[in-house]
């Protein structure tokens, strides 16, 4: 079994606390780039499928997904998958810490010059709650939100609002078509909360494996009224 090397890449900190990229190099595997929040491991570069299917799952509700917002950049891989989509004109990807645009601006995330060339991404530095509120009604025809874990695996306890039916409902009215959740685990309240905002929510499960072990993850979507 090779011995693994961990190598620190980047770090800040913000008022939430700290952001760390890692480089994962094993003998003869590809290097592996992760992100860490306060010490919790986040996401990495070998396993991105839970990233993409948020995307692809999403779109696939919407018929005509022209303008789309998401929030929360992690590494790029929801953001790319709806690159891939032709159907979409415009991307608005919201990311609340600054290290995270800037690296993916600067290339210390490798492949994130390449995704902002396309000139239909715009990425903006901010609250994805401030965003959503100052928006006009149905900006977005398509909403994804994977800002945190879900309401019961929070990283950051400030997260909790996104989940509760307030903030979703502003989040519908900043909707044109489907509004979309993710969460690492299954939440009946979360589900209720959505029902709540937008008057209707499916839940979705899928299955990524990682390594050896299968997770089960969930999308909550909600579809706007008129459509």
């Amino acid at each position: 079994m090779p011995e693994t090397e961990y190598v620190e890449i980047a770090r800040a900190e913000s008022p939430r606390g700290e952001v760390v990229l890692r480089e994962r190099r094993s003998a003869g595997a590809p290097t592996v780039l992760e992100l860490r929040v306060n010490g919790v491991f986040v996401m990495d570069t070998l396993e991105t499928t839970s990233e993409r299917a948020l995307a692809s799952i999403a779109l696939a509700q919407v018929e005509t997904p022209t303008s789309v917002l998401i929030g929360g950049l992690g590494l790029g891989f929801t953001l790319r998958e709806v690159l891939d989509d032709q159907r979409v004109e415009r991307v608005t990807c919201v990311e609340l810490e600054e290290s995270l645009v800037g690296w993916t601006r600067d290339g210390t995330i490798a492949h994130g010059p390449a995704l902002l060339a396309d000139q239909r991404v715009e990425l903006v530095n901010a609250d994805v709650a401030q965003v959503l509120t100052e928006a006009s009604p149905g900006a977005f025809d398509l909403v994804l939100l994977d800002v945190d874990n879900g309401p019961d695996y929070l990283v950051h306890d400030a997260n909790g609002a996104l989940y509760e039916a307030p903030l979703l409902a502003v989040a519908a009215r900043a909707t044109r078509q489907v509004l979309v959740v993710w969460s690492a685990s299954e939440s009946a309240e979360l589900k209720q909360a959505m029902t709540s905002a937008c008057g209707n929510c499916e839940a979705h499960s899928y299955e990524v494996m990682l390594g050896s072990r299968a997770e089960t993850y969930w999308l909550y979507v909600s579809r706007i009224a008129g459509h």
